[in-house]
């Protein structure tokens, strides 16, 4: 380990001190990817809804391809929901890719295909909360944003709270309009300002006991094999493939999935209720 990460302050580090350290270590390991290679606010908006819960590495691999299929939100927004959701079945939490494209529908109808620039217009579009718009406002405009994601509460939590359990993300928070005005007040733009927060965050995470678990709002994610959340993936890749020839019942897609009828029915009526698949002549279809 190239140097002493441990924290054992008995008291806050500075602010200083900590724009100090946060621009050495992040900096230290800056990850290139392609979405911090643009500035289009879509492009963002794209790579901050596929990174939600999901591995850098993983988003690679679908961050071009999707770009290259939806190349701009007038793209999504005119495409229908099977094909974004096959563009974006392997990646999970397929709720978001309807969030996605409910954003781009809003985004042509009421601001003429162009992502607003403010934290209040962003808020008031479907699928974006207070972290995803602070990033658009940080990396598409180059804007001060108050940004708290994972990466970012882990250097919060372990530079200014050790060994203190149960922060709260408000206690975080209230901390935020402090360093951005002094990392405003030294000539560091925002860009480079939370890159550096999610490198070293990242870092920290890997290196450490994961300082995350301390927050408030920390719950472990139940495992995946056998979950409901595996069934729905299954079945919604299941009625997907079939989309293109007869609507497939729901036994059919029991028997194709291993499931029972009675758990398969209760997932694709959830399915269904999310909007992911409607029912065609006693068949499901996207």
């Amino acid at each position: 380990m190239p140097e002493n990460i441990t924290n054992s302050m008995s008291e806050r580090i500075d602010n200083d001190a900590f724009v100090d350290l946060v621009m050495q270590r992040g900096g230290e390991r800056y990850r290139d990817f392609a979405w911090r290679r643009t500035t289009d606010p879509y492009a963002i908006l794209v790579s901050e809804i596929m990174l939600q819960q999901t591995q850098t590495a993983r988003v690679e691999r679908y961050y071009d391809e999707w770009l290259k299929r939806f190349p701009t939100i007038a793209a999504l927004s005119a495409a229908d929901n099977a094909a974004v959701l096959e563009a974006w079945a392997g990646l999970g939490y397929n709720r978001r890719a309807l969030a996605l494209k409910r954003t781009a529908d809003t985004v042509c109808e009421k601001f003429g295909g162009i992502l607003p620039d403010t934290e209040a217009e962003l808020l008031s579009l479907p699928g974006i909360g207070p972290a995803t718009a602070a990033a658009l406002l940080a990396f598409a405009h180059n804007r001060p944003a108050a940004y708290l994601e994972t990466n970012v509460r882990a250097v919060f939590l372990h530079e200014f709270f050790p060994g203190e359990d149960n922060v709260s993300d408000r206690e975080l928070l209230s901390l935020l309009p402090g360093i951005n005005e002094l990392v405003h007040a030294r000539g560091i733009s925002a860009r480079t300002w939370n890159y550096a927060l999610l490198d070293y965050g990242a870092y920290l995470k890997k290196a450490l006991p994961n300082p995350t678990r301390r927050s408030k709002h920390y719950s472990r994610q139940s495992p995946y094999e056998g979950s409901r959340r595996q069934k729905r993936a299954r079945l919604l890749e299941a009625v997907l493939a079939g989309s293109a020839g007869p609507a497939k019942t729901a036994a059919d897609l029991a028997l194709h999935c291993g499931y029972e009828l009675a758990v398969t029915e209760s997932v694709l009526a959830d399915l269904a209720a999310e909007g992911f698949i409607r029912q065609r002549a006693g068949g499901w279809i996207t």
